[in-house]
């Protein structure tokens, strides 16, 4: 269990034997059993074909095993490293039709996953010269929320909130249909204080009017969203010369060249939805020596 008491385990363990039913059935790689004899063995190198950030390699060896455990994995890389065009990430020794059953699962994961994770490291590279720190969003692929936000991790970014259950996020639409940030937010501490006494509460202002009134009912965070760097400033400022504890975190459209300037406002956190969403696949491959 992690500290949101989530079973990572058994929640990775899920997803690999659904990948298996998903992609095998009930006969199993049909091509794989014409051609090859339960004897034959091979040796086959999983490589990457592009520089970036691995991440899935803790997948590999627990994905092959409930295929064969008579296939051997040898890790070369490890996850949040740096891969080059050419790296080895890893050799893979055993019956050669379970590790052709498994080459197309376990690169899928590889390519998603690294593609995430060098899409990640990419905006942290951007502002390593401040304090704000990238978070991601709940904007993730339905069952592969876990993998994907460790991917965020692996390539030098921080998670946000797992699901709608561990932290209160009042966003624009719970502010209309409230009446206001002012009363989304009464009522949320109202509930907090009755049910959630350590969970945070975060609103999202799309205003320096409504910064303003967030703060009358201090919130644990404010975000900021959309707005221009200029009103992100001023927020900072008026947090930090009268000594507020609030954390502020941007968020809309964050790119690699809008990113800096944002840190440079003052923000303690950057939200961005496309690394993960739209984070473009590592082409990583396996070759059969």
């Amino acid at each position: 269990m992690n500290k949101l008491g989530i079973d990572e385990n058994r929640i990775i363990n899920s997803i690999l034997d659904f990948s298996l039913a998903e992609d095998l059935g009930e006969s199993g790689d049909i091509t794989s059993e014409s051609i090859f004899n339960d004897e034959d063995l091979a040796e086959a190198k999983i490589k990457s074909k592009a520089s970036g950030i691995l991440s899935g390699a803790y997948l590999i060896e627990p994905l092959f095993l409930k295929i064969d455990p008579e296939i051997s994995v040898e890790l070369k890389i490890n996850d949040g490293q740096k891969l080059e065009s050419g790296s080895e990430i890893c050799v893979l020794k055993g019956p050669v039709k379970g590790i052709l059953a498994g080459e197309r699962i376990a690169l899928n994961f590889l390519q998603r996953l690294s593609g995430i994770a060098t899409a990640t490291s990419r905006l942290v590279a951007e502002i390593s010269n401040t304090k704000t720190r990238i978070l991601d969003t709940r904007k993730t692929t339905p069952g592969l929320r876990l993998l994907e936000k460790k991917a965020v991790v692996h390539g030098g970014g921080y998670n946000h909130r797992f699901g709608l259950f561990d932290m209160i996020l009042i966003k624009d639409t719970h502010v209309k249909r409230s009446s206001g940030v002012g009363n989304a937010l009464k009522k949320a501490l109202d509930y907090r204080k009755d049910k959630y006494d350590r969970i945070k509460i975060e609103v999202e202002v799309q205003s320096v009017e409504e910064f303003h009134e967030a703060l009358n009912y201090k919130a644990d965070r404010i975000m900021l969203d959309n707005m221009s760097i200029d009103n992100m400033k001023h927020c900072a400022k008026h947090v930090k010369d009268n000594n507020i504890i609030v954390e502020l975190e941007a968020s809309g459209n964050i790119t690699l060249e809008s990113v800096g300037k944002i840190a440079q406002s003052g923000v303690d956190f950057i939200s961005s939805g496309a690394i993960t969403h739209s984070a473009p696949a590592l082409d990583i491959h396996l070759i059969i020596e």
